[in-house]
C-alpha cells in the first residue's frame, strides 16, 4: 500500500521524501518478487484490519471504495471479493505494483476491471469517478511529509463530492518538542520529523483535515506499526 504521493522531490539533505522515490525503486523490489514486503509486511494481519476498520465505518457491498496508495491489493484482496463488481478503485505512485497484485494476489479477477488500478502520483487521481463513498489511505501520509497532507485533503474533498468518510493512518509526536527528536512508537518504528516515516502533531492533523472541509477525530487504538487512524467526515458547509 504504497503512497501516490508529491513527486519525487528531494530534502535539504538531498534524499527521496520517501525510499518509495528512489529511483528504480519499484523495479528493484518487483524483480526480486518483494511484491508483499515492500508494502510494509504483515499482510494478512493488516489487510485484516484495513477491511475491518471500513466494515466498523459503514462500508456496504454496493459502495464505491478508493483505496489511495493501494500497493499490491493488500486490502483490494478482501474488498474486492466483498464489493459489488466494479465497485473498487486503487491508485498508486507505482502502476507496476498495483498491476502485480492484480496478477498474483486477486482470485477472482473478474470483479475488477483493469481500468479501475490507476498510477498517480500526486493525488490528482485521474479516471477515479467522483462518485466514491469511502476513501482509504492506509500507511501512506506515514511516509509523507506533512505538506504532503495538507495538499492532498483538499484534492480528495474537492474530488468527490458524495464522499461519506476518508480513513488514513499517521504517526504521531505527543507534542511540538517531542516532534523534534526521533521517536520510537508503540509498536517499535522509529520515526522522524524530516524523513520517512514521518510523525506528526495531533494538532496539525486534525487542522489540515480542517481547512480541507474536513471534521475529523483521531481514534485508538494503535494499529499495526503504531499507526494511528484519522477519520475525516466532509463538511456539508465545505463543498
Amino acid at each position: 500500500m504504497k503512497p501516490p504521493a508529491a513527486r519525487p522531490e528531494k530534502t535539504a539533505m538531498s534524499r527521496p521524501i520517501s525510499p518509495y522515490h528512489k529511483p528504480g525503486f519499484y523495479d528493484e523490489a518487483l524483480a526480486r518478487g518483494r511484491h508483499r514486503d515492500i508494502v510494509g509486511g504483515r499482510w494478512e494481519e493488516t489487510g485484516l484490519v484495513q477491511m475491518q476498520l471500513l466494515l466498523a465505518a459503514g462500508l456496504d457491498r454496493h459502495h464505491s471504495l478508493l483505496d489511495i496508495g493501494a500497493g499490491a491489493l493488500r486490502l483490494g484482496c478482501r474488498a474486492v471479493p466483498y464489493l459489488d463488481p466494479g465497485r473498487y478503485w486503487a491508485t498508486d505512485l507505482s502502476g507496476a505494483l498495483l498491476r502485480r497484485g492484480f496478477d498474483l494476489e486477486l482470485a477472482d479477477k473478474s470483479r475488477l476491471p483493469t481500468d479501475h488500478l490507476i498510477e498517480d502520483a500526486d493525488f490528482a487521481f485521474p479516471g477515479v469517478p467522483a462518485e466514491i463513498d469511502f476513501a482509504m489511505a492506509f500507511a501512506v501520509f506515514t511516509h509523507l511529509p506533512l505538506a504532503s497532507l495538507a495538499s492532498a485533503l483538499p484534492n480528495i474533498r474537492a474530488r468527490f463530492p458524495r464522499l461519506q468518510k476518508l480513513l488514513f493512518t499517521v504517526f504521531l509526536a505527543p507534542d511540538a518538542e517531542a516532534a523534534r527528536t526521533p521517536l520510537r512508537q508503540p509498536d517499535g518504528v522509529v520515526t522522524h520529523a524530516d524523513r520517512a516515516p514521518y510523525h506528526f502533531v495531533p494538532g496539525d492533523v486534525l487542522a489540515a483535515a480542517s481547512a480541507a472541509g474536513f471534521t475529523a477525530t483521531l481514534s485508538d487504538p494503535y494499529l499495526p506499526r503504531g499507526q494511528r487512524l484519522c477519520i475525516a467526515l466532509p463538511r456539508p458547509d465545505a463543498v
